[in-house]
């Protein structure tokens, strides 16, 4: 199963024998001076639980979760499939969704962050 070729700025992160995956959005620039590291862009591809109790995720599941962090509270995208193959598109598609702009991540935060928003902005998308 590969994640080639992903976006531009998307990048396999880390890819556990179990199948889980996370891909992570221009980590060159999350780095904690251009834009804060906690916000780095993060999509995890999982089979484990996604009950919110402690420790929840170690236990896997029938089902494959893509879900799409920007922040470690705040989920942008979360689809549920029932193969990894599917998940692995899934999780490609979100991914391609997100550079090109079309992810309105805008309306995951309750508390606006504009300044964050437009530098994210810069990043994404055609312009």
């Amino acid at each position: 199963m590969s994640f080639e070729p992903l976006p531009d700025g998307w990048r396999v992160w880390n890819e556990e024998p179990s199948g889980r995956v996370i891909l992570t959005f221009r980590p060159d620039v999350f780095d904690g001076s251009a834009l804060p590291s906690a916000c780095l862009p993060t999509i995890y591809l999982t089979n484990g639980s996604r009950r919110s109790r402690p420790g929840a995720g170690q236990y896997a599941t029938d089902e494959w979760h893509v879900v799409l962090f920007l922040e470690p509270e705040i989920e942008a995208v979360a689809e549920t499939h029932e193969t990894r193959p599917a998940a692995v598109d899934a999780a490609v598609a979100v991914a391609e969704r997100f550079a090109a702009g079309d992810v309105d991540y805008r309306d995951a935060y309750q508390v606006p962050r504009e300044a964050y928003f437009e530098r994210l902005d810069e990043l994404v998308g055609d312009d």
